[in-house]
């Protein structure tokens, strides 16, 4: 005699089963194109004329319980209402799918079957995964990006429900469950992750819990990786956020961010990964956070690779491509666990000399994923004025006086930096030797690695690359730059680049050299016994 609950599961799977295909028949939705069906671990997504329509799929993880038409009704309307902020008009209604006599219908008055929320139909090839693939992604779409999130997690709701170390500590929990649904990884394996991950997070326990008491824990996206990010209306948008487990979206602000960025470093994208960093943390001035994001995106792959594995237990006729991605997940959270200490990069140089562009081909390489934090001088000096990187200062902005401000201000953050165990880019002129002796000594303050280059190239090479440049963060003319070199730099120790090169080749150079000066001032500490 068969028991109740097998009775219920196979009544509720042959009803999911009548309103997936209803959702695939062009006439359920009035039209008489095909309907193209995208299936992922939880979702069915139906993209049929103008329109998608989703829907929850009938599981029961760890992590999230769909196994009612009740529980997936809720879930599809509290879909809407999350990400109605983040993508105003992209999602229109929640529609009940209910039973009318021997068939289904869409917002009957007879027995609740399922539901589906009812969305704008939006070029596939404008969801940012695919930009990636295509080679379509920018830096000034990337910036746009980091700019729309700092935006968002600055209203997100502030949420005091336990410690930050107690919140992450949460999400090992959920991700040591879901390792334990597959058969992808060997007991072994799971073990030594998981002993890892609890290592990095007694280290880093005291700065989450400091973080959740200044608000830093917030009812954010949860899900933020390329594939939830779309363009629409001409701008990035944010949308899917997780909708079912509040546990799982109200994290530090800073592990919501991290998917992108792991998701980025995954694909090969570590230049933009590093970009979209360094412009969040210009604009949510959150630099304390800075040395926890290589623990949270191995946190994230992890989360990536076990949700993967599930997918390979639930008979996937991919199995062997997912086996194969669910083990890169898992062998980048192991890579990213590994502890790199702390160093310091100056590049100096007058402007013209391509020190910008330097520094960001150059950050991604110093320090772990997503690599170093960049401090610019002229982002410093925009932030003290209270205006957009982009915006253009006046002359008395850079009396002086405020350009002393603006180094001492350089410094500090970088020492500041440094001392939590993450690494720095130092990006300015330079050319005063006090200048140059104040960022040394950020350095050695806190016993760290310094390499500082100066970038060198011909007066007609800067001149023309200075009155040819438009936009960015510097306030550069030709003016100025006649007068920096009037101006005597002193004895420049630093090792000299010429910077008339492919940056790609300069970046190999300095990120070679620093590897040798980190390597030479560990074995005198060891000889020294320091």
């Amino acid at each position: 005699m068969m028991q109740p609950k097998p009775r219920a599961d196979a009544m509720i799977a042959e009803n999911q089963d009548a309103a997936v295909e209803m959702l695939k028949d062009p006439a359920s939705h009035g039209e008489a194109g095909p309907v193209e069906t995208i299936e992922t671990h939880i979702s069915w997504i139906f993209l049929v004329g103008q329109r998608a329509f989703k829907m929850k799929r009938a599981v029961k993880l760890p992590y999230v319980d769909f196994s009612t038409p009740a529980l997936r009704l809720a879930a599809c309307e509290r879909e809407v209402e999350l990400n109605s902020r983040t993508a105003p008009g992209l999602y229109l209604d929640v529609h009940r799918i209910t039973r009318s006599g021997d068939r289904l219908v869409m917002d009957g008055s007879g027995e609740l079957v399922d539901a589906a929320i009812e969305m704008v139909r939006f070029d596939q090839s404008r969801l940012l995964d695919r930009m990636a693939a295509a080679g379509m992604l920018t830096p000034a779409l990337m910036t746009g990006v980091a700019r729309m999130i700092a935006q968002y997690h600055r209203g997100a709701e502030v949420i005091h429900a336990g410690s930050g170390s107690a919140n992450i500590g949460g999400v090992l929990e959920i991700n040591s469950a879901g390792f334990a649904t597959s058969h992808v990884f060997d007991g072994t394996e799971i073990e030594t992750l998981t002993a890892a991950f609890r290592a990095a997070l007694a280290r880093h326990a005291s700065l989450l819990d400091r973080r959740e008491a200044a608000g830093r824990v917030r009812l954010c996206h949860g899900d933020l990786h390329l594939r939830n990010i779309c363009i629409f209306d001409g701008e990035p948008r944010l949308f899917d956020c997780i909708e079912f487990n509040d546990q799982i979206a109200t994290v530090d602000v800073l592990y919501d961010l991290a998917f992108l960025l792991m998701d980025l470093w995954h694909r090969g994208f570590p230049q933009f990964a590093n970009l979209v960093m360094n412009r969040y943390l210009d604009d949510a001035d959150d630099e304390d956070g800075f040395v926890l994001l290589p623990f949270f995106m191995a946190v994230r792959a992890a989360v990536r690779a076990h949700v993967t594995a599930t997918q390979v237990e639930e008979g996937s006729r991919d199995s062997a491509k997912l086996i194969a991605e669910a083990r890169s997940y898992f062998q980048l959270a192991q890579a990213l666990l590994a502890e790199a200490p702390p160093r310091l990069v100056a590049i100096g140089g007058l402007s013209g000399s391509g020190k910008t562009t330097v520094a960001e081909a150059l950050a991604p390489r110093i320090g772990p994923p997503p690599g170093a934090r960049i401090i610019e001088s002229d982002r410093i000096r925009k932030a003290m004025h209270g205006v957009p990187a982009e915006t253009r200062l006046p002359d008395k902005a850079y009396r002086p006086g405020v350009s002393e401000r603006v180094y001492r201000q350089l410094a500090w953050l970088s020492e500041l930096i440094l001392a939590e165990g993450g690494s720095v880019v130092a990006d300015a002129v330079f050319d005063k030797p006090e200048d140059r002796d104040r960022i040394e000594r950020a350095a050695s303050g806190v016993n760290v690695p310094f390499a500082g280059f100066w970038l060198a190239a011909d007066p007609s090479v800067l001149w023309r690359r200075v009155s040819e440049r438009k936009g960015g963060p510097s306030d550069a003319t030709v003016d100025i730059l006649s007068r920096q070199l009037q101006r005597d730099a002193g004895t420049v120790t630093w090792r000299k680049i010429e910077a008339d090169r492919k940056v790609a080749e300069i970046a190999a150079e300095m990120a070679a050299s620093t590897a040798g000066i980190a390597s030479s001032e560990v074995s005198a500490r060891k000889k020294t016994g320091s």
